[in-house]
């Protein structure tokens, strides 16, 4: 009689776990497991690393190998965190891709209010930029400091990424759980998000934290991720720019000499 009690328990939970999950909101779980499966293929196919061992050593001897393997980075992360979002809120959810925030939505407040982000930003941006150290991060590739056009390519391929990478957390997943969780999902979104700023400067992981939750509020009174896009790249473009030129004039003050020295070098 035991072994039948016991088939009749397994059978029995089991049951209980089908009707669970039957139970589940249809569209919570493909937003949750799309987030999964797409941050998986990030990180193992369009990664740099990925690109490192593949693909580096057969392309080695090219002068600008370093600068394609960003743009793969770059690009492949576009696909991944928009193309494919995109085809998922249309042909699985059988939704509209405006209703993800991909919008004009609220122009005035969002421009009034990534105008003032960025104005708080900038004089942090100059201050941090006055250690060696912080320069010697930004831009991530280095050897774009040396060339005014390989920078601004690198830049555009950064302004591709950081669309995408907004995409995916004020857009598909903030938007995509704002039916099931309401406000609650500007913490979800934030929590990997952070996450994937672990290995940067701690002072930078910390930041994401108020980063992703102040971004995450933008799109919500906005209705559009567009403005997350506009803080995020005009915030990564000004460090990389004002390291590039600290660099360039070899100096690291904060004071009205030095920038005046640094607008020299830019003519």
């Amino acid at each position: 009689m035991a072994p039948v009690r016991k088939r009749l328990e397994v059978k029995k939970e089991l049951t209980n776990l089908k009707n669970i999950i039957l139970s589940l909101d249809r569209k919570v779980v493909i937003i949750f497991l799309s987030i999964a499966v797409l941050q998986t293929i990030s990180w193992y196919i369009t990664s740099r690393s990925f690109f490192r061992y593949n693909i580096f050593p057969s392309y080695e001897s090219n002068p600008d190998i370093y600068l394609i393997e960003y743009i793969y980075w770059f690009i492949g992360d576009f696909i991944t965190f928009l193309i494919l979002p995109v085809l998922i809120i249309r042909f699985v959810l059988n939704e509209k891709i405006s209703s993800y925030g991909m919008k004009v939505g609220d122009w005035q407040t969002g421009l009034k209010l990534a105008l003032i982000f960025f104005i708080i930003m900038l004089p942090l941006i100059w201050f941090f930029s006055s250690s060696a150290d912080f320069v010697s991060d930004y831009p991530h590739l280095l050897s774009v400091r040396t060339s005014w056009q390989t920078f601004f390519i690198y830049e555009t391929g950064m302004f591709i990424y950081m669309f995408a990478w907004e995409f995916i957390w004020r857009g598909f997943t903030l938007f995509g759980l704002e039916e099931k969780f309401g406000y609650y999902a500007v913490l979800i979104q934030m929590i990997p998000f952070v996450i994937l700023h672990n290995g940067k400067p701690m002072a930078e992981t910390f930041g994401a934290i108020l980063g992703g939750i102040a971004l995450g509020i933008l799109a919500f009174r906005t209705r559009s991720f567009w403005y997350g896009v506009i803080v995020h790249i005009g915030i990564m473009f000004s460090i990389d720019l004002i390291c590039t030129l600290r660099f360039r004039a070899d100096d690291y003050g904060v004071g009205l000499s030095s920038i005046i020295k640094i607008i020299s070098k830019i003519f």
